[in-house]
């Protein structure tokens, strides 16, 4: 299975917490990780936000209050967050997630670097904006 592979953590345990915006993720081996949902939305596994290749990643901006208005199991394999701002479409599998959680510190240290060297922000969403002309796989 795509993203999946056997030594993977499935967490036991997933909490949403509204009021700290944040999900905890509990392990069989006592691990506890606590991941921002800003910090879950600029990650986004999303095609939308990653693109298709190397270099065509968009830099996710103004997510700072960005909240999770539901979180639906896919398979067995990952969860559907969906996110205030409307956006539903990344699958966060279980190894994305994971990694997520053990790279926290190094991955949001070079995104706020990013947002800086782009002269972007947290609060302004520049991200979002509907792209003028066709859209991401629609070849005409």
């Amino acid at each position: 299975m795509a993203g999946m592979e056997r030594e993977t953590p499935i967490p036991v345990e997933i909490k949403l917490h509204q009021k700290t915006r944040r999900l905890e993720l509990s392990y069989g081996d006592g691990a506890s990780f606590a991941l921002d949902f800003e910090y879950l939305r600029v990650f986004t596994p999303s095609a939308e936000a990653r693109g298709h290749g190397p270099g065509q990643e968009t830099l996710q901006t103004g997510k700072r209050n960005v909240d999770i208005t539901a979180v639906e199991p896919v398979g067995n394999y990952a969860l559907r967050l969906v996110f205030s701002d409307g956006h539903d479409s990344g699958l966060y599998s279980w190894d994305i997630l994971h990694n997520l959680a053990i790279h926290h510190d190094e991955l949001w240290q070079e995104y706020l670097k990013q947002l800086e060297k782009q002269g972007m922000s947290r609060d302004i969403d520049t991200s979002s904006r509907p792209a003028k002309g066709g859209s991401c796989g629609q070849h005409h």
